[in-house]
């Protein structure tokens, strides 16, 4: 991987041509600047993300080891963390766990060895909004960082659209909040309200995982990747709907399907 990052020139900084910090073109905006903590183990590899990632317009900070992460986090504001899989001090899967617990609004995307699709998987499982393997090019990582800070920062809707009710769920979009029956606010990922806004948008309807998977994250899926079924066994469960499947049924070499009525209110 340092070999791509190395051979990068400086006019492949960002996707509008040369640029200098913070990027000409980031769309949030130079208050709002995402800050990202890169957690890896390797020296080189964190000063080379590092590099490129500032580079690319964000803020970065770095960390070697789980206890130079939690440190990081507790004192810093961050918006998006990269956490390699292994880590000296402890697995970055149990991190990831344990992240997601603690703080549901902090975007996570792993770093897993290529062939370690078992990482990938309980990655996942365990609440990453993404991953990546090694090797990768930098540009992946840095479209992939901006496409889940998307999800997790969406613009607001237009009146109208506000508001989706279904089966005594409310989900706000201009908020990104999600209501249970009872009043209680349900803890989603990014990822997970993106996926869910994706349904509400088009109940009834049976929707792929490649077209899932286009429409919540903008890329196309390689024939092993599972990151659309493992969200939606994350939402069913967080929605009370891992073992009946009534709202998100499992249509048979098809896809899913949201099979409640939806009401739209503003």
């Amino acid at each position: 991987m340092a070999g791509n990052i190395s051979t990068l020139k400086a006019a492949d900084r960002c996707e509008c041509g040369p640029c200098v910090f913070p990027c000409c073109c980031y769309r949030y905006g130079m208050d709002t600047i995402p800050h990202i903590l890169v957690v890896d183990d390797d020296p080189e590899i964190r000063r080379l993300l590092g590099k490129y990632l500032d580079g690319q317009g964000f803020r970065i900070s770095l960390a070697g080891s789980k206890g130079e992460c939690e440190a990081k986090l507790a004192e810093l504001k961050i918006d998006l963390l990269v956490l390699d899989v292994m880590l000296p001090d402890g697995s970055g899967l149990d991190l990831c766990r344990s992240l997601r617990g603690r703080m549901p609004q902090l975007s996570i995307i792993l770093l897993t060895a290529l062939k370690e699709d078992v990482d990938r998987i309980i990655g996942l499982e365990f609440g990453a909004d993404d991953y990546l393997g090694k090797p990768f090019n930098p540009r992946e990582l840095s479209a992939r960082i901006r496409a889940v800070l998307r999800r997790g920062r969406a613009e607001p809707q237009p009146s109208g659209s506000r508001q989706y009710v279904f089966a005594n769920y409310i989900a706000d979009i201009e908020s990104r909040t999600l209501l249970a029956p009872d009043g209680s606010t349900v803890d989603l990922t990014g990822g997970e309200f993106e996926l869910l806004v994706v349904f509400l948008q088009r109940p009834g309807r049976v929707l792929s995982r490649d077209s899932l998977l286009d429409l919540t994250q903008g890329r196309t899926a390689d024939p092993f990747d599972r990151s659309i079924d493992i969200l939606v066994s994350r939402l069913r469960r967080k929605l009370g709907d891992a073992s009946v499947f009534a709202m998100l049924k499992t249509v048979r070499n098809k896809g899913y399907q949201l099979a409640v009525p939806v009401e739209r209110s503003n």
